[in-house]
């Protein structure tokens, strides 16, 4: 069986990955089988930019197929923060809590519209050559609440409204969210990709 490796550690993110391509007939892992991959410094200043260095440095070093996945919180009223710097948004890397509560501090001047956000996943899907066959990019639509909603999720969630629902990605159930977050957008478009380079 073919094996398609998500470049992270990440399992949440493997779940959604399991969710929403578990059915193509390959065999899905994230790098938890490979002890020794090299850890690929996000240094690139744009998602898709992240996303290629994980997926191209990763697939020689594996000699397998790999989905390099970057994705985060765009708030354009804040320029663009926290962009491709979510998770390290308040100085250490994946400090949730630290990075809402700058959030929320940077927000506290905005109002109405000017509180608009979305979330955005690129995934890049490369050969065991390292070679880029595919690029795709999902996005979420929302707006950031005053306070923490919820405790689901992860990141940002317990922030981010949902309006149609009228609750934050911290209070939907997953199963709603996976249905439309952005990664879900993203991964949606590469099952195509995947079953044409594939043969899946």
């Amino acid at each position: 069986m073919t094996r398609l490796v998500l470049g992270s550690r990440n399992k949440k993110k493997l779940k959604e990955m399991m969710d929403l391509l578990g059915n193509l007939g390959l065999e899905l892992s994230d790098l938890s089988p490979y002890p020794n991959a090299p850890e690929v410094e996000e240094t690139a200043t744009t998602f898709i930019g992240n996303a290629t260095l994980k997926a191209t440095k990763l697939a020689p070093v594996l000699g397998t197929w790999v989905i390099g996945e970057d994705s985060g919180l765009v708030v354009p009223a804040l320029g663009g923060e926290p962009g491709v710097y979510s998770a390290r948004y308040a100085g250490k890397q994946g400090d949730d809590a630290a990075n809402n509560t700058k959030l929320l501090a940077a927000m506290t001047h905005l109002t109405g519209n000017d509180r608009a956000a979305y979330y955005v996943s690129t995934a890049v899907l490369a050969d065991p050559a390292g070679t880029v066959l595919a690029t795709v990019e999902g996005r979420c639509h929302g707006v950031i609440v005053n306070e923490h909603r919820g405790t689901g999720g992860f990141g940002y969630d317990p922030l981010f409204l949902v309006p149609e629902y009228g609750k934050t990605f911290g209070e939907l159930p997953s199963e709603v969210k996976q249905k439309m977050s952005h990664r879900a957008n993203a991964f949606r478009q590469l099952r195509d990709a995947i079953r044409e380079k594939m043969g899946k």
